[in-house]
C-alpha cells in the first residue's frame, strides 16, 4: 500500500480526495497538511510516500526536492488553471495535476508516480476550458450576493453553524439558502458544491473575491457584517426584477 501525504490550503479539496481514495485499496492517507511547515514535517516523518502538494503553498522547491530525496519519496504538484507545468517538471517533480482534473485522471497520475514513473501533465483543451468558464459564469450570475457569501464560506470549510454566526442569521436560514444554491448548481451536498466551485475558475474567483470582501467587512466592525442590510438589498433587487 502506498502512503500518501496531502498538502493543500483548501480543506474541501483535501476532503474530496479523501472521499475518492476511500474506495481504493492501494493508497493510504498518512497526513493532511494545510500549511508549508506541516508539509515539510510530514515529508520527513513519513518516508517512501507520494506527496500531493499544491503550488499555492509557495514552497522553496529546491528544499522540497532535497527532503523528498532524503525520504525516498516522490511528489505531484497541484496547479491552478493559469499556471504552466513546464517549470515544475524541470524542477524534478514526478507529476503535475491541474486542480480541475477528474478523479480518473487523479488516480492515473497517483498510480503512475507510485509505480516509479513520471506522470506528464494533461493540459485541458481550450474548448473544454471555455465550456467550463461559461458554466461558471452562468452559475455566478444566477447566485445572489448572499448565496455567493455562503458559497465562499463553504469553500473555506465552514459548517452551517459557523456560516450562520458570520452572516448573523440562523442555521435554518443557511439551510434554506443552500437548497437554492444546490438547485442552481446542480449538486446535492456541500462537498460537491465546494468541488464544483473550485472546478470552475470564474466561479472560484468570484467566491474568493467575496471571501476577501467579507474579511474586510469583519475588520470594519458590525456595520460591514450587517446581514439584514444585505437581505434588504436582495429583496429590493428582486422587486425591481419582477416589476412589483
Amino acid at each position: 500500500m502506498t502512503k500518501l501525504i496531502l498538502a493543500d490550503v483548501q480543506p474541501i479539496y483535501r476532503a474530496g480526495i479523501g472521499r475518492l481514495l476511500a474506495a481504493e485499496s492501494d493508497f493510504r492517507i498518512v497526513a493532511q497538511c494545510s500549511d508549508l511547515e506541516r508539509t515539510l514535517h510530514a515529508i520527513t516523518t513519513f518516508p517512501e510516500s507520494v506527496v500531493l502538494i499544491a503550488s499555492s503553498l509557495r514552497p522553496d522547491w529546491q528544499r522540497v526536492m532535497m527532503l523528498l530525496e532524503a525520504a525516498q519519496s516522490r511528489a505531484i504538484v497541484i496547479l491552478e488553471s493559469a499556471e504552466v507545468a513546464e517549470p515544475f517538471m524541470k524542477a524534478g517533480l514526478s507529476g503535475v495535476l491541474y486542480r480541475g482534473s477528474s478523479g480518473t485522471l487523479l488516480m492515473e497520475c497517483l498510480r503512475t508516480v507510485a509505480g516509479g514513473a513520471v506522470s506528464k501533465p494533461v493540459i485541458p483543451e481550450t474548448t473544454r476550458l471555455a465550456t467550463e468558464d461559461s458554466v461558471g459564469m452562468r452559475v455566478r450570475d444566477r447566485l445572489t450576493p448572499k448565496e455567493m457569501r455562503i458559497v465562499a464560506l463553504i469553500v473555506q470549510g465552514c459548517k452551517n453553524r459557523e456560516i450562520a454566526i458570520r452572516l448573523r442569521t440562523t442555521e435554518q436560514v443557511v439551510k434554506n439558502y443552500l437548497r437554492s444554491i444546490y438547485d442552481k448548481t446542480g449538486v446535492s451536498d456541500r462537498l460537491e458544491l465546494a468541488l464544483f466551485t473550485l472546478h470552475h475558475r470564474v466561479l472560484a474567483e468570484a467566491a474568493s473575491e467575496m471571501g476577501q470582501q467579507m474579511d474586510r467587512e469583519e475588520h470594519q466592525g458590525p456595520r460591514g457584517r450587517n446581514s439584514q442590510a444585505m437581505d434588504a438589498l436582495e429583496a429590493s433587487a428582486a422587486i425591481q426584477r419582477t416589476g412589483t
